[in-house]
């Protein structure tokens, strides 16, 4: 359950004389995640994870640091997303003598646990909270990666990104620029949780990834799984950009694969196909991953089947307009999903740019399936948001046209 950080109260109890003795943090190397589940019982049974140690070192575009390439002795072990966070903020912290983590309540292991036992591990002088302020957040990022360090900020929640807009758009967006690309603050990266949890309501479940579009000097960056997860952070992390990386909060628990332990990176702005089709493109990121899935399954089933093909794109900005384009030349159908609202958001963007470079392939008009354009109701937050059956009837309307 999330808790209203601005809004709760902690009540007051009587402390035991009793000190306890301290006790060794155990890393996730030693740790089983939870169960899988979560908030969003369809991913537990998603064959998009990658349920066993070949499948997870087969994945597509995976990158080994050049000392450690050696394939056959990799292992991986089960983590959800919250971990294998956390496994590749301890990565970076080992590796990187600069690198610090900071944000509200990261020493303690921030609500999500996602920076748990970082601080005992690494000492409290490089994991470290901060006050309840983002702008001061993104500020100090923004001055510490211009001297020189690895910065990695976390905001509490997506939602309250947007005291730090400025800082992010005006400052860290246009650093480089600004100083003639003889400054750089590309060792930013700010990592929030983002999208609907469920019960999160207006202030807990929003996707603001759209704002930052007109951005050009950051990238965002969205993972859809455990795997993904921390292959793209590392990327993010050493990337020459600032880069704002949105992790899908309802994933920390729900999505749980096999990870490799070893460090690796995936690829920046390149989308992955995750499911081949010929009859139409669907396009998505974060969590409606899912739900797409479920609705091609839907489709699927009785036969005769429609082969939808399915892409996650990963990196919002700058996005990879060549495989959706490609793609869309193959199927002459394109359907984007995202949770956010219609007016302004990102699939506004990508449907302008590929009616601009595919139109007269195009056999019906690009659709999208978003959220409403009203704030995230607590109570119906679940019907604001595209479901499996809501994408299956955008589908077959795209299909008929």
């Amino acid at each position: 359950m999330i808790t209203l950080k601005r809004f709760s109260r902690v009540p007051l109890t009587r402390k035991s004389s009793h000190v306890q003795p301290p006790r060794r943090w155990q890393t996730t190397a030693a740790a089983e995640p939870p169960p899988a589940g979560g908030h969003l019982s369809t991913v537990a049974s998603s064959q998009l994870l990658r349920a066993t140690r070949d499948a997870a070192l087969r994945t597509p575009g995976i990158a080994w640091p050049a000392e450690d390439d050696v394939i056959g002795s990799r292992e991986t072990r089960k983590m959800n997303m919250y971990q294998a966070v956390r496994d590749a903020l301890s990565i970076v912290l080992a590796k990187d003598d600069t690198a610090v983590v900071f944000g509200e309540d990261v020493a303690f292991g921030g609500v999500f646990r996602c920076t748990m036992g970082l601080a005992e591990e690494f000492g409290r002088e490089r994991v470290f909270n901060t006050p309840l302020t983002e702008q001061g957040i993104a500020g100090f990022g923004i001055g510490l990666a211009s001297m020189g360090h690895t910065a990695i900020a976390e905001i509490q929640f997506a939602d309250y990104i947007f005291p730090a807009f400025d800082q992010i758009v005006n400052e860290a967006a246009k650093y480089r620029y600004r100083a003639g690309g003889q400054f750089s603050i590309g060792g930013l990266t700010i990592r929030t949780p983002t999208m609907a949890v469920g019960h999160g309501g207006l202030y807990h479940s929003q996707s603001p990834e759209g704002f930052f579009l007109g951005a050009s000097g950051i990238k965002i960056v969205i993972p859809r799984s455990p795997l993904q997860c921390k292959g793209l952070l590392l990327a993010s992390i050493r990337d020459p950009n600032p880069v704002l990386f949105m992790e899908p909060k309802i994933l920390y628990r729900s999505a749980v694969e096999q990870v490799p332990v070893d460090d690796f990176n995936l690829p920046l702005s390149r989308a992955e196909t995750l499911m081949p089709g010929s009859d139409l493109t669907l396009l998505t990121w974060g969590t409606p991953v899912y739900h797409c899935e479920s609705a091609i399954s839907l489709l699927r089933s009785p036969p005769p089947a429609l082969e939808p093909l399915l892409i996650d794109l990963r990196t919002i900005l700058p996005w990879d307009i060549e495989t959706i384009v490609e793609s869309v030349k193959r199927t002459r159908r394109l359907v984007i999903v995202h949770e956010a609202g219609m007016t302004g958001g990102v699939g506004a963007e990508i449907a302008a740019e590929v009616q601009k470079r595919a139109f007269l392939r195009l056999e019906a008009p690009i659709r999208r399936i978003t959220g409403w354009d009203v704030p995230a109701a607590l109570q119906y937050e679940k019907f604001n948001m595209p479901d499996p059956i809501r994408i299956l009837d955008g589908i077959m309307e795209t299909l008929t046209y």
